[in-house]
């Protein structure tokens, strides 16, 4: 895959966006001025991969009501804001497993339990969420769906942070499949991805 850098990637998405879908464009603020976050490090208790920092940089999420389906198959961004706040409504929710959490050791692996090593990146509003894991291993970095419902991760759905802008920005160009998803504009101007 020829690999492009997440600033660049999420222009591109935004470009795309207010252009063929400006209603879902005109609900994406920028990280103006970007976020401190060597600040969001501490809260986190984690050193943060340069994807997530690189993006943070340039993605401000959306209002904290505001649902745009940005990323297949409905979930929207977060601001490095947004993720602390939801992770941190995790931890609240999961304080009796907070330390030891119903979860396998290695990124990438099964868990029955929000692992404080996952960072929201975008969420339904509905408690699902897609995270970053950062636990250790070479899967570290990769892109897992959290199943509210059901209380667990399913398999690694894209690599890391990158894949899943690359994986985006081709689906909305090239009219490709994303993750299990397709793009639709609804009459309104609202980007939308239909499950296949």
């Amino acid at each position: 895959m020829n690999r492009m850098d997440v600033t660049l990637l999420w222009t591109k998405i935004t470009v795309w966006l207010a252009e063929h879908a400006p209603t879902t464009a005109a609900e994406l603020k920028q990280a103006a001025p970007a976020p401190d976050l060597d600040a969001y490090e501490d809260e986190f208790a984690l050193n943060l991969p340069k994807q997530l920092r690189e993006w943070w940089s340039c993605c401000g999420g959306t209002e904290e009501d505001t649902l745009i389906d940005v990323f297949p198959p409905f979930y929207t961004p977060y601001s490095a804001a947004g993720a602390l706040r939801v992770w941190s409504g995790f931890r609240r929710t999961w304080t009796s497993k907070w330390e030891r959490p119903a979860c396998d050791y290695y990124a990438g692996s099964a868990g029955n339990s929000f692992h404080p090593a996952w960072i929201p990146i975008a969420g339904d509003g509905f408690a699902d969420e897609l995270v970053v894991d950062l636990r250790p291993g070479p899967l570290r970095g990769c892109v897992l769906e959290w199943e509210q419902e059901v209380a667990r991760v399913g398999p690694p759905v894209w690599p890391d942070l990158a894949t899943l802008l690359a994986d985006v920005h081709r689906a909305l160009t090239e009219g490709s499949s994303a993750g299990y998803s397709r793009a639709v504009v609804t009459e309104d101007g609202r980007l939308d991805w239909q499950v296949r």
